[in-house]
């Protein structure tokens, strides 16, 4: 007899939303986090990162509500005060998640776990250790900021650490190419940081389509980042005027602070999954089959910690379909097809299915309309800012596989997008379907 039914090591957007529906099920369910409750998203990523983008964005708005005629104001940004207000809506959030839990039945234990063997958990927190046991064990750990092996990195941050900076810096560095470090480069730019982003490839966001990417690198530089492509840092050294970051090109960058955004990987240190012949890939990652099951038949992975799709709504559906899976009796498997998702860069990004490249190699013939304009508001506030909407369709078919967005509003419009792409929407359907005017959203259904 096991101690619980369903065991989860991390109570992240995964392991939060399998243990509350297996508990849902009737099963009797348990979960351990060593931090807090909400995982990356809430607690260190999305969530907080989102509203560090809103508090950016008003400098640029005050400027122009002048085109609109609102007077010139003076407006001063108060760091610590964005810290205190984000703090407060984590905490918030923090609670409705052990609240959800809860009220859904979960053992809620605070403790790191560590597999001992395939049915046993060992739990070390503030009350010491102890082992439990469970029938079926989930691994939802995450994953880490990788940060490299080169001289004084002990000098610089990741985005764990950004969130809680005790002081805003003046000038700083951000080291990487993609969707982390976009997004802070804009936000610390923002705010009124000197900032610049540094990225050892030839272009930033590698993967994307290049039309989105090129349109990004063009437009950030507008708004006063210094974006260095085929440069990184090799040491960084600590001086009385600052960091002093020494570049592959040989020059030195001196700044207040420097964040490596430089990926992430699987958060499997010390869990024991190796011990146990859990089989892993290179990078560390957990291996799972399509119903999210290990190469040991009783233990489970979802989200970043199995390096799939590191969104936080797939390891969500990963979650959620596990729970079907094993106590609903409803074998389910997540659809990694047409997986919408946004970069909340400067100006920011949605994009939905094959990039133009992607669909050439996957149907030969295809068709791409692109339309690039100014957005309506920016005519009246003289900013310089263009948008880009990219739409891409298979010839044989006239199915859309591919639509791709930078301007305002790219994240929420490319939601609706998904939605008709997901359901195979076809060219000819987005043509018949009658635009909202004036939006940017119209020109989804207005490419000729």
């Amino acid at each position: 007899m096991y101690d619980y039914d369903f065991f989860v090591i991390g109570a992240g957007s995964g392991g939060v939303r399998a243990s509350r529906m297996a508990s849902s099920y009737g099963a009797k369910v348990g979960i351990c986090e060593d931090y807090r409750v909400g995982g990356t998203c809430v607690i260190r990523g999305c969530v907080p990162k989102k509203l560090f983008v809103y508090a950016s964005e008003y400098a640029e708005d005050f400027q122009d509500s002048q085109g609109f005629g609102w007077s010139e104001a003076q407006h001063n940004f108060d760091w610590t005060r964005l810290i205190a207000a984000k703090d407060k809506e984590i905490d918030r959030l923090n609670g409705l998640y052990l609240k959800t839990l809860n009220n859904a039945g979960v053992e809620v234990i605070q403790a790191r776990g560590r597999l001992v063997d395939a049915h046993t958990v060992e739990l070390s927190g503030a009350d010491g250790t102890r082992q439990i046991t469970a029938d079926k064990i989930l691994v939802a750990t995450g994953a880490w900021p990788m940060m490299p092996d080169i001289p004084g990195i002990d000098h610089a941050i990741s985005s764990n650490e950004a969130f809680h900076l005790e002081d805003f810096p003046k000038r700083i560095a951000i080291v990487g190419g993609g969707y982390i470090a976009v997004e802070f480069a804009g936000i610390f730019n923002g705010m009124g940081a000197d900032t610049a982003l540094l990225y050892r490839g030839e272009q930033i966001l590698r993967g994307f389509d290049n039309d989105l990417r090129n349109k990004l690198a063009e437009e950030m530089p507008k708004k006063g980042i210094d974006l260095r492509v085929e440069t990184n840092v090799t040491a960084i050294d600590k001086q009385d005027d600052g960091l002093h970051l020494t570049l592959t090109d040989g020059s030195v960058l001196v700044v207040d602070q420097v964040m490596f955004a430089t990926g992430r990987v699987p958060n499997v240190r010390n869990l024991g999954l190796a011990e146990l012949g859990v089989e892993m890939a290179g990078n560390g990652a957990i291996k799972v089959n399509e119903y999210n099951q290990t190469s040991v038949d009783n233990i489970y992975a979802v989200g970043d910690v199995t390096d799939r799709i590191q969104l936080t709504p797939v390891a969500i559906k990963e979650g959620a379909a596990l729970a079907e899976t094993l106590f609903n009796d409803n074998p389910t498997v997540v659809d990694y097809d047409y997986v919408p998702t946004a970069v909340f860069s400067q100006p920011p990004i949605g994009t939905v299915g094959l990039s133009e490249d992607e669909a050439r190699e996957a149907y030969g013939e295809i068709n791409v309309y692109r339309s690039e304009f100014r957005p309506m508001k920016f005519t009246l506030a003289g900013r310089d800012e263009r948008a880009l909407m990219k739409m891409i369709v298979d010839k044989a078919t006239d199915k859309v596989v591919g639509a791709h967005m930078i301007g305002a509003d790219a994240g929420e419009i490319i939601q609706g997008i998904g939605v008709a792409i997901k359901c195979g929407a076809t060219k000819a359907q987005f043509d018949s379907t009658v635009a909202v005017h004036p939006s940017s959203a119209e020109e989804f259904v207005l490419m000729k």
